[in-house]
């Protein structure tokens, strides 16, 4: 797919640099041929007033790995850009500390939409939010 063959953790991690990602502090981890996965603190910058992750920051972690892939797997990445289109997102447990993952898999990789399914799971893999992130695929 696109440049993921390409794509480092490292690479992603430094082009986030001073961006909602790096104020999070949000990483990317890992590249696989359909996957990327990274990870986000829960701690003071992605609490809610009661102590636990806020939803929101769950979502901006869904789609900056969602986005992220969509890019990595343009076709021609010199030409066109993955902009965000909808994006849903179901909280299913709460967390207070340490930190959760997200996984981004492809469902639909077509020439003007890309459909993923992003999983966001705790240290010892328990379901904190399910989301499903809508890409439209655009030409410069």
């Amino acid at each position: 797919m696109g440049i993921f063959k390409e794509a480092t953790a490292d690479k992603l991690n430094d082009l986030e640099q001073a961006t909602i990602v790096t104020h999070l502090g949000i990483e990317f981890i890992e590249i696989g041929a359909d996957f990327i996965t990274a990870r986000m603190p829960v701690d003071h910058r992605t609490h809610q007033p009661f102590g636990i992750l806020h939803g929101g920051a769950s979502v901006v972690l869904a789609e900056t790995i969602g986005s992220t892939a969509s890019f990595l797997a343009l076709s021609s990445p010199m030409k066109q850009r993955a902009v965000g289109l909808e994006i849903n997102a179901n909280h299913v447990r709460s967390v207070k500390s340490g930190w959760v993952y997200g996984k981004a898999t492809p469902l639909h990789l077509g020439r003007s939409t890309h459909i993923w399914d992003i999983k966001i799971t705790t240290e010892d893999d328990k379901l904190v939010c399910a989301s499903r992130l809508t890409m439209a695929i655009i030409d410069l």
